[in-house]
This record gives C-alpha cells, structure tokens and sequence, in this order.
C-alpha cells in the first residue's frame, strides 16, 4: 500500500489515484529538453487548487472530502488509472467484480487522503520544469515544500492530453511512481490469493485507507 511518508504528496496526484489501453508505464529518460507550457500551468494551477482545498480550516473533514472530489474528477483520469492499478486482472474481471473494484479503490484512495487531513499547513508547489515525451505526453516537474514539510520535495508528473484536455495518469515522489507501485501491490495481494480479485475488494473496503491490512497480508 502507500508508504506513509508518500501519503501527503500522493493526496496532489491521486493518481488513483482513482489502462490497458494506455499502459501508464514508467517513463524512460529521453535525451529531450523541450518544455510544453500548457501542461506546466495545468499542473501548477491543479496542485494550487488541491492545495487550496487541504489548507482551508474553514471547511470541515465533509466538505473537504467533497471538495476533494470534484477536483480529482476534473484532474486525473480516474478510470484510466483505476484499470491501471488493477494490472492484468483488470483483463479477467466480471463487469460486477470490476465495478466493485473501482467503487472500493476509488473509497480506499479518499481514505489515505482523510487520514492525513491535518498534515496540510501551507505547502506550495512551485513548476521546476517539464519534459515532452511526445506530443500529449508531458513529464511535469515541481516541488513541494512549506507548511510541515522538513525539507522540499519533488514530484514528477504524468500528464496526457488526448485532444479533450490535460489528465494526470501518475506521479513520481521521491523516484517512485504512485499508480504502477499501487498496482505491484494490488497484484500482489491478488497473486498471493489464488487469483481472487473479491479477496483484494474485501481488504480494499476494510482498510479504509491505512494500507495496514494489504501491507501485513491479512
């Protein structure tokens, strides 16, 4: 599950956050320096209105949670990365069980968020730079600090745009990408199990957001 320390940068991303089509694989360096100023304002202006929503003491746990929400929505391409995350079992899923999976991951997700809602103090993001992987496939780079953080953080993000918008598809932090570290949990859990994706929805719905149970193998 998610290392506790990744919890409060991962609650910008989510990139699950919440494909087979479009495997969100991990981005191999490129001898490329083109930078995509598009991509580079919707990271800044998306982390700013996260982070706006996390550091208002005038919204209670509820209304942040919803906040939240409808900002993940507009942001992150949520049914993108929920197949993503399920790795090669998204291929064998029922319609039923798949469904299940994405109502459980996408709760699991608000989950690890709610439980480190007090860990926003004034954090800012600042956009360091980006890489052009290709046309519509952007690496943005930012760093994180203020607020608790002991020391700035960078972040790395995957952004695509298919022609209807900018989505992001994963984040990097500290060198490890959220979505295909979730996945290599969540087939884990799965493989570990004989194969029984009910048995990861299950620990998905009674975890609710520490990583505790998938992590200790209950």
């Amino acid at each position: 599950m998610f290392r506790a320390d990744l919890k409060l940068s991962f609650a910008l991303g989510v990139a699950g956050v919440v494909a087979a089509a479009l495997p969100v694989a991990a981005p191999v360096a490129l001898a490329q320096s083109a930078r995509d100023a598009n991509a580079e304002a919707f990271v800044q202006q998306g982390a700013r209105e996260v982070l706006a929503v996390l550091n208002d003491r005038a919204k209670n746990d509820a209304a942040k949670k919803e906040a939240f929400r409808v900002l993940i929505n507009r942001l992150v391409d949520v049914p993108k990365v929920t197949r993503f995350v399920l790795g090669k079992y998204a291929r064998s899923a029922t319609p039923d069980q798949y469904n299940r999976f994405a109502a459980a991951f996408r709760t699991y997700a608000e989950g690890v968020y709610m439980s480190r809602i007090d860990d926003y103090h004034g954090e800012k993001v600042v956009v360091l730079g980006s890489l052009v992987r290709k046309p519509g496939d952007v690496l943005v780079t930012t760093q994180l600090a203020g607020g608790r953080s002991s020391a700035p953080t960078n972040l790395v993000w995957r952004v695509l745009n298919d022609g209807s918008g900018w989505k992001v598809v994963d984040v990097q932090v500290s060198g490890v990408w959220l979505a295909i570290t979730q996945q290599q949990d969540f087939v884990s859990t799965i493989d570990n199990n004989g194969g029984k994706i009910d048995v990861l929805i299950a620990q998905l719905i009674k975890d609710g957001g520490t990583g505790k149970i998938l992590r200790s193998g209950k």
